[in-house]
């Protein structure tokens, strides 16, 4: 029995026992509260009851002969023993007590005596309520904040987060106060459906109380509910959504109910373009305006909601929605002019466009949308679906427009930059026609269209040039340039770049690839300007050089940073990377060069549990290994099967390992690029394949991407010079693989 069915049986079964333990006694009741009173009992929730007695002298032996059975059965117990008296006072106090008695029914026992304190409580709940709702709404708000979203995020609290189980309870007891009228119970009833059917099945597969799914468990959760991954998480992101707006436009309706008339927005309408008004503080469409005959109906309102960060009044929503026609292809002239300036508005856009997006009017405006909705990536390089990345983007490029001479171009390209993820193929090439496709029905011109298309299809060049070639090159520079063409593009390439990357996360964009990205556009800007690019080396440092002249070994660690020089002979990356690894250091991004013999590397390591790394222990290791005096080999097997099955995946699917060669992209050495899932060891694993093969790593840079990494190689042959026979490249490849 899955899903919610299971908690109706779950109950019923609970209920039964519960009943048989408590036998024939009377003045006496057990009542169940919270999830238990809801009928939602799910493998891993506490049987939350309520021993209510009149005043029993003899009711602590009664509550023992009650409860050890449960605890011998190892069932969770969350119990209290209360007289009516006490159960009210808790719950005038403690408005999480009260949430859980608003639910509470009579499992065994005096039902009387039950009837009557669910009527006193919720007599209480609706004289007091009131001015407890402010209290509630800010107990709603701090957990939103602290549980994040669970439409949008890749491991989603189903119960804590926004649009959850939780939401369902709160709205249900603030409903119960507001004299608002609810139009109909089924979208939240069945979105809550989808949601405990996800936590069920999650507890049912962990035999833990766990309520956040997590990438390792929702494979399991979607085959024990007859569906694959991708298509439970797109549900689970659906039913939270439509959950999270119902929510927030009750809880707006209930701040505005507790202002009272002197609270609110003084009621004059203030004119906001064509049949639009502001009115009560809302975007309101006035009572003369045909809806139907305005195409631009949809992005007029929404950019009016955004400009003003505010929103879209229901009854005009619900016109809107049924009303509003598409934009036509192409678009009516206003129309873009509209939608740009609703992306302009940045973050305030995205709650609209949520609310928009729910009622399936964004698909109107935009129709490619309804194929990236609710779209999971499920990969911890990203924090959230395909469209909501789409919006973040959009968000953060509408604060770089001051950067770039077309912010029109920028807004749209953030936004369509990712489209091709919704469609089979690299999202890529898909993406390029999609975009050409928009952008032509949106009225922008050739050029302009050419210009969206290029954002889409180079959208990834910047950071990835940026992370994995050698920026001192000369042919990295021109290769660039030649890709990009042209200043203007390279302009909005660079404020896509870092809008895509703070969309994405912290391992998408830091100081560390800002900089990077910052040397190149500045670089490749100066080459299109037909500007002598001067190549100033920045890596290695003035301070690097000097100990390399010494020529001797030197291991400096500071912060989570270890720095190694050293003669240079094959496998010396390969022992580093095995002794920071056979320590439990995660290599987060690496650089390596050589320099008259000698060479150098710079490791950023993730920090500690305490911070800084064990760095007395380390640099001792690594000093060892240079020698040969660490078993690298054997310590990483040891650590390896120690830690077999406790490293949770960060994807959904493990990438298969693959080997490129470019033997153009510089002048003097072959670059390897090795893309392959991330675990303990996979540098020293690489490296030393490379050694194996009798090649000379001159320049090296390490990408960690969460569940991936990419690491690319400036390598030599003995005689220092590119690997160019193709059964030595082939012997390369298959050593690599062999050892991944």
């Amino acid at each position: 029995m899955r899903g919610h069915r299971f908690c109706a049986a779950y109950t019923s079964l609970a209920d039964a026992w519960l009943t048989e333990l408590l036998g024939d006694e009377p003045g006496v009741a057990l009542v169940a509260v919270g999830s238990y009173g809801r009928r939602e009992l799910c493998p891993g929730s506490d049987l939350d009851v309520v021993l209510l007695h009149r005043g029993r002298r003899d009711i602590g032996a009664l509550a023992d002969r009650l409860w050890y059975p449960i605890w011998d059965a190892n069932v969770p117990l969350d119990h209290s023993v209360r007289t009516e008296k006490e159960v009210v006072a808790v719950t005038s106090r403690d408005l999480k007590a009260v949430l859980g008695f608003l639910s509470a029914r009579c499992v065994a026992g005096d039902a009387d005596l039950v009837t009557s304190l669910v009527q006193r409580i919720d007599v209480t709940w609706q004289t007091a309520g009131r001015r407890r709702l402010a209290d509630l709404d800010a107990m709603v708000q701090e957990r939103h904040a602290r549980s994040g979203e669970v439409a949008f995020l890749l491991e989603p609290d189903l119960k804590e987060g926004r649009g959850g189980l939780r939401d369902l309870v709160a709205l249900t007891a603030a409903r119960r106060v507001t004299p608002f009228e609810v139009e109909s119970e089924s979208p939240l009833v069945s979105s809550g459906t989808v949601l405990l059917d996800a936590r069920v099945e999650l507890q049912r597969a962990t035999g833990r109380a766990t309520d956040r799914l997590t990438l390792q468990e929702q494979d399991v959760v979607a085959a024990a509910l007859g569906t694959d991954a991708d298509t439970l998480m797109a549900g689970v992101a659906g039913a939270a959504r439509a959950i999270a707006v119902e929510a927030d436009d009750e809880w707006r309706r209930v701040r505005s109910w507790l202002a009272g008339p002197r609270g609110r927005v003084a009621s004059g309408d203030r004119p906001l373009g064509p049949g639009l008004v502001l009115r009560d503080g809302e975007v309101t469409l006035t009572p003369a305006f045909d809806v139907s005959s305005d195409p631009t109906a949809i992005v007029r309102t929404a950019e009016a909601a955004a400009a003003g960060g505010t929103v879209v009044a229901r009854a005009s929503l619900a016109r809107l929605v049924a009303s509003a026609p598409g934009l036509g292809d192409p678009w009516p002239p206003d129309a873009r002019s509209s939608f740009v300036g609703l992306l302009g508005t940045g973050e305030a856009a995205i709650p609209v466009l949520e609310v928009f997006d729910h009622h399936g009017l964004l698909a109107r405006v935009l129709p490619e949308w309804q194929a990236v909705r609710s779209k999971p990536q499920r990969n911890s390089y990203h924090r959230y679906t395909v469209d909501r990345h789409l919006l973040e983007t959009a968000a953060a490029a509408a604060g770089l427009t001051r950067s770039v001479r077309r912010p029109d171009l920028l807004l749209v390209g953030a936004l369509l930059h990712d489209l091709g993820k919704g469609y089979p193929g690299d999202h890529v090439a898909v993406g390029v026609s999609v975009g050409r496709v928009v952008a032509t029905r949106m009225g922008f011109d050739p050029f302009d269209v050419d210009t969206l298309e290029a954002m889409v299809r180079l959208h990834l060049l910047l950071p990835d040039v940026a992370t994995r070639r050698d920026l001192d090159d000369p042919a990295t520079i021109d290769s660039v340039a030649r890709t990009v063409g042209s200043r203007g593009l390279l302009e909005l390439l660079a404020a896509l770049t870092e809008a895509d990357g703070l969309a994405t996360g912290p391992m998408a964009w830091n100081s560390w690839k800002a900089t990077l990205v910052g040397t190149l556009v500045a670089r490749v800007d100066a080459r299109l300007a037909g500007e002598e690019v001067e190549l100033p080396s920045t890596f290695p440092t003035d301070e690097q050089r000097r100990l390399m002249a010494l020529g001797e070994v030197a291991v400096h660690a500071s912060d989570c940073r270890l720095t190694v020089v050293a003669p240079d002979r094959p496998g010396l990356v390969a022992r580093v990377a095995g002794a920071l690894a056979a320590d439990g250091l995660d290599v987060l991004s690496a650089q390596a060069a050589t320099v008259s013999g000698m060479a150098v590397q710079v490791y950023d390591v993730s920090p500690s549990v305490d911070g800084e790394p064990p760095w007395e222990r380390v640099r001792a290791d690594v000093e060892r290994a240079l020698t040969g005096r660490l078993p690298v080999a054997s310590r990483l097997a040891e650590r390896v099967s120690a830690y077999a099955g406790q490293r949770r995946p960060a994807a959904a699917y493990t990438p298969e390992p693959r080997v490129l060669f470019d033997n153009d992209g510089s002048a003097v050495a072959t670059v390897v690029e090795v893309r392959a899932a991330d675990g303990i060891g996979v540098l020293y694993r690489i490296a030393r394949a490379l050694a194996e093969c009798d090649l000379s790593i001159r320049t090296a840079k390490i990408v960690t991407l969460g569940h991936e990494v990419v690491d690319t190689f400036y390598v030599v042959d003995l005689d220092g010079a590119k690997v160019t026979d193709p059964e030595h490249l082939d012997a390369i490849s298959r050593q690599v693989l062999a050892e991944l």
